[in-house]
């Protein structure tokens, strides 16, 4: 009896300790400086840059525009580039440039940023949702031909995270139904498929150049594609609708009369915004093999928990590397990915949430009568997706300690 005693007050302390421990584990910080999600990183050649401008007193639409346009186009393989603001300029004149306007209909995908969405609206068009596909996290091809109608008069793919969507079978669906094809490309500026380079296989490309992405200008968007005319358009449109000669005021070739001949935006990028832009060109492959080996580390040091990892590559495509998503399953784990966000937070671990489905929002439901149900793929990872640091300026102790927070995040 007394020995059944001892063994059960034993257990019990086992267990209360076991219980401490995780409890300790949890809060614990993992490190004494905060690491940031998505902090961007800018050498002295780019600072060096900033203060030329500065110093040139040419600060806004000039030669460094210029010079980051031709780089693009370089990289890119695309014959024309049009550097704007953002990237949800980019898509609005690009929607613009393909005749997008009001009682029209555009496909995009639901998991994406608002800004998708948004720019569409801007036209007067209606966004209709086609859902993703659960581990890609792509727009699903095989459902895209039952949403066209006759109002149909484009498509936006999202290369979310990174990852390139298949391309070939969305080209196919829009040459039999004659509809443009224009690429958010926010996350893939680095991307690949089939052979081809993302900004040169669709009617337009539109990049992100926004602080957190893998090239950056703090602000910043880009359009690329291969028909001048598309080009003179949205170069037009980014300048207050004002005649293409009016951007050669930017430049030392004299002054020229302009003419307005669309009411236009003011969409154009600044030279100081180029010159950060500029020297991220320089390191672009770099950074990209830097993200590759960590996100190698992740895959194999975390593909044993309760989790879901990104899904495997694509052979026939090169992943931008963008975003690492975990999948956070509280009937798995016994945890919610809010309280696992915390968690990481506690541990001085930043994370982020990429997305929220753009169907879940308030103003799409109450004003496109989107529902959760109509998107099941798209809504299951709103409610899962947890995206952990990403940056070639990790070293191997940071991504240890990204590690070592998750496994103790997750009681692991």
């Amino acid at each position: 009896m007394a020995r059944l005693f001892c063994a059960r007050s034993l257990r019990s302390e086992n267990e209360q300790s076991g219980a401490l421990f995780l409890r300790n584990s949890v809060e614990r910080r993992v490190r004494e400086k905060y690491l940031v999600f998505g902090a961007p990183h800018f050498g002295e050649a780019a600072i060096g840059e900033v203060v030329d401008s500065l110093r040139s007193g040419w600060i806004g639409t000039g030669p460094k525009v210029a010079r980051l346009e031709q780089m693009v186009s370089e990289y890119t393989g695309a014959k024309h580039t049009v550097a704007v603001n953002s990237c949800t300029a980019a898509l609005h004149l690009s929607l613009l440039a393909a005749d997008v306007g009001p009682g029209d209909e555009v496909i995009t995908s639901p998991m994406t940023f608002c800004a998708t969405a948004n720019s569409i609206i801007h036209t007067g068009a209606r966004p209709v949702f086609v859902d993703c596909e659960r581990d890609t996290q792509l727009i699903d091809p095989a459902k895209i031909e039952a949403a066209i109608t006759s109002r149909t008069k484009a498509i936006v793919p999202v290369h979310f995270a990174g990852r390139v969507c298949d391309m070939n079978a969305i080209a196919s669906i829009a040459k039999r139904h004659n509809l443009r094809v224009i690429e958010d490309a926010a996350h893939a500026i680095e991307g690949r498929y089939d052979g081809h380079k993302v900004g040169s296989m669709s009617d337009m490309t539109c990049f992100s150049f926004y602080v957190t992405k893998n090239v950056t200008t703090g602000e910043g968007g880009m359009v690329a594609t291969d028909d001048a005319e598309l080009a003179s358009r949205i170069k037009m449109k980014a300048l207050h609708g004002m005649s293409r000669d009016a951007w050669k005021r930017f430049s030392d070739a004299g002054y020229k009369h302009y003419e307005v001949v669309s009411p236009g935006f003011k969409y154009n990028m600044m030279d100081l915004q180029a010159a950060i832009g500029i020297h991220q060109f320089d390191h672009v492959e770099v950074w990209l093999d830097r993200r590759n080996e960590i996100w190698r580390r992740y895959s194999e040091e975390l593909k044993g928990l309760q989790i879901d990892l990104p899904a495997r590559d694509d052979p026939r495509s090169r992943h931008a590397r963008h975003l690492y998503t975990l999948m956070i399953d509280s009937a798995k784990t016994g945890v919610t990915r809010d309280e696992f966000m915390n968690r990481m937070h506690a541990k001085n671990i930043g994370t982020g949430v990429h997305y929220i489905g753009v169907h879940l929002h308030p103003w799409y439901r109450e004003n496109l009568g989107t529902k959760a149900e109509d998107y099941p793929n798209a809504t299951w990872i709103s409610e899962r997706t947890v995206s952990i640091p990403l940056s070639p300026h990790l070293d191997d102790d940071d991504v240890t300690d990204v590690i070592t927070a998750i496994r103790e995040s997750l009681g692991a």
